[in-house]
């Protein structure tokens, strides 16, 4: 469903990922773990278009979408959770998950979505600044998958999160690969987070993919090492 090919990016003459190379198949998650500054986020940017790459392949169900920007990205398939969140503080929470509905036949919000998320029903009228950190990240997935997505790309999703609503997500993150058959790829350093919702992970550092593991294979010592400052 995604497929990297030796993928390099470049801040003008710096060179930031060096020649990454990995799949996710249908109906499967795949964990990026690495410290802060190791290339994650910087891999998602270029995944979904908001980096340009310099030389390497991105495809989505058989479609390249290296050379294209970010909103074609979205019509072919990719949805993208920042770091951070980025909701929109000011609009209800209803009115947040519309905004990734602007090419749906209709504007109200599925209920499974609801369903996989029962709190932003309970809050669907309050503004989304009011939500607290695990709730707006919450909404961010929510608002990703309205755009019916093949490939999920959530980027630091635990981060700032009380560890009960960690397991909220990682439970909901089955729930919708389950429902939809889709391909999620999550960066992260909660390694516990990973081995709830993984089915392979992958360590990067510097810039390159140096370790990876099935979940039952994990050596979660080796993993934590890369992990440690």
């Amino acid at each position: 469903m995604l497929q990297v090919k030796d993928l390099h990016v470049a801040y003008g003459q710096s060179e930031a990922l060096h020649g990454i190379s990995f799949e996710g198949r249908e109906n499967e998650t795949v964990a990026i773990m690495g410290r802060n500054g190791m290339g994650k986020t910087t891999l998602f940017k270029s995944l979904m278009g908001v980096l340009p790459v310099k030389s390497g392949t991105i495809t989505v169900g058989g479609q390249d979408v290296s050379k294209e920007e970010s909103f074609r990205r979205v019509a072919k398939g990719i949805a993208y959770v920042p770091q951070g969140r980025m909701i929109f503080p000011t609009l209800s929470v209803e009115e947040n998950i519309q905004t990734g509905m602007e090419h749906a036949p209709s504007r109200r919000v599925p209920d499974e979505i609801y369903a996989l998320f029962p709190v932003l029903w309970d809050m669907r009228r309050r503004k989304g600044g009011n939500l607290s950190g695990g709730q707006q990240q919450q909404l961010a997935i929510a608002r990703a998958l309205v755009t019916d997505p093949k490939v999920l790309l959530l980027d630091e999703p635990t981060e700032g999160i009380q560890p009960s609503i960690i397991k909220d997500i990682a439970k909901a993150l089955n729930e919708i690969r389950k429902l939809r058959r889709i391909t999620i790829v999550v960066s992260e350093q909660v390694l516990s987070f990973a081995m709830d919702v993984a089915d392979r992970l992958f360590v990067i550092e510097g810039g390159r993919l140096v370790h990876e593991t099935t979940r039952a294979g994990t050596d979660t010592q080796r993993i934590k090492s890369y992990l440690s400052v």
